[in-house]
Formats: C-alpha cells, sequence, structure tokens
C-alpha cells in the first residue's frame, strides 16, 4: 500500500513539472471552492469541528478523527446557494481496519450549470460584419455549458498511541470553466489528541506544502496553506451530552479584509459551536462561522442512519432565498462483522 502511494505521488509530480515552467503565482483565495467543508453536524456548529469531528465528514476537517469511527460510514450533502444558481454536492465512504487505521474517499463537486452561451448566436442584423448593440440573439445557436470544480480526498488515519491519531490527505483537483481547465495536487496533515476523557485538541494543516492548480492557459495558482486550530468538550447534562468547541482558522494571504482581524499578512477568523445530544437520539445545533456569522441545525439518529440538516447565510437582515439549507445523511454499517477490531 505504502508502495502504491508513493507511485501515485510521484507520478502526478512528473505530470505537474512541465506546467510550472509557465507563469507560477500565488492565489490569493484561490482555494474558496475548498473552504466550505461537507457535514450538517459541523456546518450547523459553524464548522468548530477540527477537535470533535469523528465520522466519515472528518475527512475534510481533521482527517486523524477518523480514528473515532467504529464501523464503516457512508455520507452524502446537498446545498444550494443563491436561489439554486449554485449546488454543491458531497459523496464520501470511511472504512476502519483494525485498531490501528483508517481508509477514506470523500469527493465534492461546486458548480454552476446550464450557464447560456451566447457567443455564437449574435446576429448581424445589418451585415456590417460587427455585432452591433440592440442586435438580436437566435435562440437556435445558444448553446449551455457548466461551470465544476471536483476535489477528490483520499484519507488516510492511523493511531500513533492511546491518545494520540494522525491523519493525511491527498487531494486531486479539477475546474471547468467553458473553454479553461485546471488540475491540481495537494496536501492535508491532521492530529488529534485526547488530552482528558472530556477534552479534545486537535490541528489540521490544509495545503500543507501548497497546493498546485496548474491551467491549460498557461498560468499556474499557488493555494496557500491554512492552519486550523481546534478545542472541543464534552459533558454530561441535562439527560443528554453538550459538547461546546471553538476553532481558529489561520491564514497566510494577507487577508487584510475578509477575515475577523489580522497582524499583518497572518489573517485569523474564529469559529465556536455547540451541540446537546439527547441519548444518541437527536442533536440540537448552534454555531458561530468564520464569515462571522450565526448557524443552526438539528439531527436525529434512525437505526443504522443519521440526518442533519445545517442552515446559515450571509447575512441575517437579507431575503430568505440567500440562506444556504444543508441536508446531510451517514449511513453507519453498525454490525458486528464490520466494526472495527481492538
Amino acid at each position: 500500500m505504502r508502495i502504491t502511494a508513493v507511485a501515485a505521488v510521484f507520478l502526478l509530480t512528473v505530470i505537474a513539472i512541465p506546467r510550472l515552467q509557465a507563469q507560477t503565482e500565488i492565489a490569493k483565495y484561490g482555494g474558496e471552492f475548498m473552504a466550505t467543508g461537507f457535514g450538517g453536524r459541523a456546518l450547523a456548529m459553524g464548522g468548530a469541528s477540527v477537535a470533535v469531528a469523528g465520522d466519515v465528514t472528518a475527512a475534510y476537517w481533521n482527517p486523524a478523527g477518523l480514528m473515532r469511527m467504529t464501523y464503516p460510514e457512508i455520507g452524502l450533502m446537498h446545498e444550494q446557494r443563491f436561489g439554486g444558481l449554485l449546488s454543491y454536492n458531497y459523496g464520501g465512504v470511511a472504512w476502519p481496519f483494525g485498531p490501528r487505521y483508517t481508509l477514506a474517499l470523500s469527493i465534492t463537486r461546486m458548480g454552476v450549470d446550464d450557464i447560456p452561451d451566447t457567443r455564437n448566436a449574435l446576429i448581424d442584423l445589418n451585415g456590417n460584419g460587427q455585432i452591433d448593440p440592440n442586435e438580436r440573439l437566435d435562440p437556435s445557436k445558444v448553446t449551455n455549458f457548466s461551470s465544476a470544480d471536483w476535489v477528490a480526498y483520499l484519507t488516510y488515519a492511523f493511531r500513533a498511541n492511546s491518545d494520540l491519531s494522525l491523519g493525511v490527505n491527498l487531494k486531486l483537483i479539477n475546474r471547468d470553466l467553458l473553454d479553461a481547465s485546471a488540475m491540481g495536487v495537494g496536501f492535508d496533515i491532521g492530529a488529534l489528541y485526547r488530552a482528558t476523557e472530556e477534552l479534545s485538541l486537535g490541528a489540521t494543516v490544509q495545503d500543507v506544502t501548497t497546493t498546485l492548480m496548474a491551467w491549460n492557459t498557461g498560468r499556474n495558482e499557488l493555494v496557500s496553506p491554512t492552519l486550523k486550530l481546534g478545542a472541543g468538550y464534552a459533558l454530561s447534562a441535562l439527560g443528554g451530552t453538550i459538547t461546546p468547541a471553538v476553532d481558529f482558522d489561520i491564514m497566510f494571504e494577507n487577508r487584510r479584509f475578509a477575515s475577523a482581524f489580522n497582524v499583518g499578512s497572518i489573517s485569523f477568523n474564529p469559529r465556536a459551536g455547540i451541540e446537546y445530544r439527547f441519548q444518541d437520539l437527536f442533536s440540537l445545533r448552534g454555531g458561530y462561522s468564520d464569515t462571522q456569522d450565526l448557524t443552526f441545525g438539528a439531527g436525529i439518529h434512525l437505526p443504522k442512519l443519521y440526518l442533519d440538516y445545517a442552515y446559515g447565510q450571509n447575512d441575517l437582515f437579507s431575503e430568505f432565498k440567500d440562506a444556504s439549507h444543508r441536508i446531510s445523511l451517514r449511513i453507519v454499517l453498525e454490525e458486528t462483522k464490520f466494526a472495527r477490531t481492538e
């Protein structure tokens, strides 16, 4: 397995080397299409999940969190934004192997579909060889295209000792926008430490090696690393479990205006969340996201099935159509033959 992984990384590097001869520059906000994350539970808690994620969706928030899983899981999520203009979908599977490691595959697609392309549909009414103002379109010549960003996460998590777990993502990226397309390769690493039975500490570095995206136009973009630090505390109360969590996203892109605060070129965005879970039957959640907005959500546990809903919007006073509704589910193979062996 390790030999195969090394060979895959080597092959991707060889493919990417010729493209590095083109123009290369740091792309500020270049990784925003990967910043949403997935999973209704985490998103309802404002994304404060670096230290508390422990299911198939942990592959994004902290790959080391996959070591908390006991059974294999399948995860799905759907979201629409801007009145249904943009759609975001996620699918993933994670499988624990023995007491020491877990493997996972996650795929996301963010895209806008059915975009009209009118470049070849304009009618030159006066025959002057130019398209003048107010000249019409020929509907039969209007075509449609999609703009989509795909990301595949290949995750390997393992237990270093009884209190410390580690994980790594290999990210394969494909972006398409009409005549332009890009391919990219990146890595994330994560660590999860159980300080006490109640307190967990986590850290994730996304795009740790600076993710490369090579466009067919000759432009190369580099996505800077993002450091995520988090803590979560689980306490028994009100007949169930209350879990408050807090995260800090630390970025190095000189985001002076798109962050909560900054020190020079380093910017900081806090996240906070809280969950009340009643005997693993239902959950209520709230949070404060990195975009400084409130989030809400709930979850219900059916046999082998978890349903989660998360709500958020960029402006609490904007029209309801601008809100984001995220619905996710997890199918858990809760059978003894699939359980992680100790």
